[in-house]
């Protein structure tokens, strides 16, 4: 358990803000993305031996519990074969006392270690969830960044483009259409003016023939 602690314990307390001080070639969100995967993978292997860690200690206090139960009833016995006289049955059970006896010893020692080593497994179990969720955070504010970045990239290249010409290009070819349009706009309205004077020249023409053919008479 040291050992495998030993491994993560520069990555996983390391300072964020270190990480990203880095000079990277690659993408920063990139990285971090990399990064919380392995941790997510180092955490879930972790959160597997601390089960198994859990696991052992209550095997541990099951034997506990059976070899108390195991004493006890050896214990009894021995009183009995001692009322009985029966010495093979007190050698037995003596020894057989003083087996569990020091086998009861060992696993109260073994629980106990193993119950502070599940503690402190506990402990750094927590720490390192607690990292990753720093992290997913410190993602966020990146993502964020990222995304501000390139939306002030985007806009620049349209309030800072100094390259006019395609603004011109269409800007004349409007001006073209325009003036067509106001120029065939005169043409239409002189040849309806003109049209005008002709039809009121041939109403003039036509009232002055009549009198033309009286004078003749």
């Amino acid at each position: 358990m040291t050992n495998l602690f030993t491994r993560f314990k520069y990555q996983l307390q390391a300072d964020l803000h270190d990480f990203f001080d880095k000079k990277e070639s690659k993408n920063p969100i990139s990285l971090l993305n990399q990064y919380i995967r392995q941790a997510e993978q180092q955490t879930e292997q972790t959160g597997k031996l601390l089960t198994r860690q859990g696991q052992l200690k209550r095997e541990l206090e099951a034997q506990l519990k059976e070899t108390e139960a195991m004493l006890a009833k050896r214990e009894h016995q021995l009183k009995l074969a001692s009322v009985s006289d029966e010495n093979d049955l007190i050698v037995f059970a003596q020894g057989e006392v003083e087996a569990y006896t020091t086998r009861k010893v060992g696993l109260l020692s073994s629980i106990d270690v193993c119950a502070a080593e599940y503690f402190e497994l506990e402990r750094k179990f927590e720490t390192m969830k607690h990292k990753i969720k720093d992290m997913k955070v410190r993602q966020l504010q990146l993502m964020g960044k990222e995304n501000v970045v390139h939306a002030h990239h985007q806009m620049d290249k349209v309030l800072h483009n100094q390259d006019t010409s395609n603004f011109e290009e269409l800007s004349s070819y409007f001006d073209d259409i325009a003036t067509k349009i106001d120029h065939k706009y005169e043409v239409t309205t002189f040849e309806s003016r003109l049209a005008k004077l002709e039809k009121e020249q041939k109403l003039i023409t036509t009232n002055e023939e009549p009198q033309n053919h009286a004078i003749v008479e």
